[in-house]
């Protein structure tokens, strides 16, 4: 029971630190640092198979709990990478005239 209260007095923390720091982001920095973020989301899709596809190792709940942070951070790594191809396609020069 105290680890289960340490754990989500960490999360609640980690989450007032997480809005903080990205409400001060200015908009000029805001799509460099979401490619980092989709690397960190890569790192998170590698954690998510481990535990999603662990087997009979685990309970269903934490293979549930893989699988749904697995397609999560899909989704998170897809998005990211289309916004950054399309920011990066506002920087190329059009046909010459």
């Amino acid at each position: 029971m105290e680890i289960l209260v340490l754990l989500l007095a960490l999360f609640v923390l980690s989450l007032f630190l997480g809005v903080e720091l990205i409400t001060k982001v200015p908009p000029t920095l805001h799509t460099p640092l979401m490619s980092g973020c989709n690397a960190m989301s890569g790192i998170t899709i590698v954690g998510a198979i481990l535990a999603a596809g662990a087997g009979d190792t685990v309970t269903p709940l934490v293979s549930a709990l893989g699988f749904i942070a697995l397609v999560l951070a899909s989704i998170n790594v897809v998005a990211g990478f289309m916004v950054t191809n399309r920011m990066l396609g506002m920087f190329k020069r059009g046909p010459k005239s």
